[in-house]
């Protein structure tokens, strides 16, 4: 984890910084009147003015001492902010994975036991759209049909769940399942060919010869056996889910970290972005990590090998 938490920083220290635009510049705005001594002041409030390797350095240290540092633009610690927001996604996200998740888990099980009828033409159909429509297109037609012609649900804000149970769903609905949708038909793909490929081993056959019941040969001998797969592409996917919520926080006017870090980038607030990317990558590693544990969890015979 931690070779990987270093490489993401030093990439993202360099990458922001390739952004054309200076901070200060954006800061001030195209109309500034400020005086090249005043900007050079504002540089140096910043460390802009010193070189990169010394920057880094200095934020890596502040970094290991637990701050992430403080915004250019608002000028408020980024963990405050980050304390604000991150609830947001972390309930964003875990909706889209639901809401993704369980049917795909179902759906792709009916279509692997069924293979060849319609139900697996249905699914395979279905799976092959919400892999190809992004999350950004899907989320405008949602808007565009429950939104606008049904009037169902509203189109941007949000309302927090304290304050208003319902308020907040349905305006967590259409997020969602924007970025729920392409998770689904991600898992209802593996799902089914996992599956599939279990259905077609030597065990499974012995069992089916002996007389078990397809409901006892599936729930004993396939699914546990199917799982590893699974598991291994719901991490990386759940994990993928907080990058997708920058465009869909950014559609629907979430107050998340997706949106946050888009903002950050058009203003050149480099400790945002810095201290952002590196929180996410810091949830992908240990979602990464679970996995992996999950793994001598489904299958014994990875506990017996440790």
């Amino acid at each position: 984890m931690l070779p990987v938490l270093f490489g993401v920083s030093v990439v993202t220290f360099a990458l922001i910084r390739l952004v054309p635009g200076d901070p200060v510049a954006v800061a001030l705005g195209p109309d500034s009147r400020a005086r090249p001594e005043d900007i050079a002041a504002i540089r140096a409030a910043y460390g802009l003015d010193e070189p990169q390797p010394m920057q880094y350095v200095r934020w890596m240290g502040h970094v290991l001492s637990g701050d992430l540092g403080k915004s250019f633009r608002s000028g408020r610690s980024l963990t405050e902010e980050l304390a604000l927001r991150l609830p947001v996604t972390i309930e964003l996200t875990v909706l889209a994975a639901v809401l993704g998740l369980v049917p795909a888990l179902f759906v792709g099980t009916l279509a692997a036991v069924r293979r060849n009828t319609g139900a697996d033409y249905i699914a395979t159909v279905s799976t092959l759209v919400g892999i190809s429509v992004p999350n950004f297109l899907l989320a405008t037609l949602l808007v565009l049909v429950f939104s606008l012609w049904l009037r169902w649900l509203p189109p941007i804000g949000y309302v927090e769940l304290i304050r208003d149970p319902l308020g907040n769903v349905r305006s967590m609905v259409l997020p969602a399942l924007s970025l729920g949708l392409p998770f689904a038909a991600v898992m209802m793909r593996i799902t089914r060919s996992s599956i599939l490929e279990v259905l077609g081993l030597d065990h499974v056959r012995v069992a089916r010869a002996k007389g078990l019941r397809s409901a006892s040969v599936l729930s004993r001998h396939v699914l546990r056996n199917a799982a590893i797969p699974v598991i291994t592409v719901a991490g990386i996917q759940i994990a993928r889910l907080l990058g997708g919520a920058v465009i869909v926080e950014t559609i629907f006017g979430l107050p998340g970290i997706g949106r946050f870090v888009f903002e950050a980038i058009g203003t050149r607030d480099y400790p945002v972005v810095q201290g952002v990317t590196l929180v996410v990558a810091l949830a992908f590693v240990f979602v990464s990590l679970v996995v992996d544990l999950l793994y001598a969890v489904v299958d014994p015979r990875l506990r017996m090998a440790n």
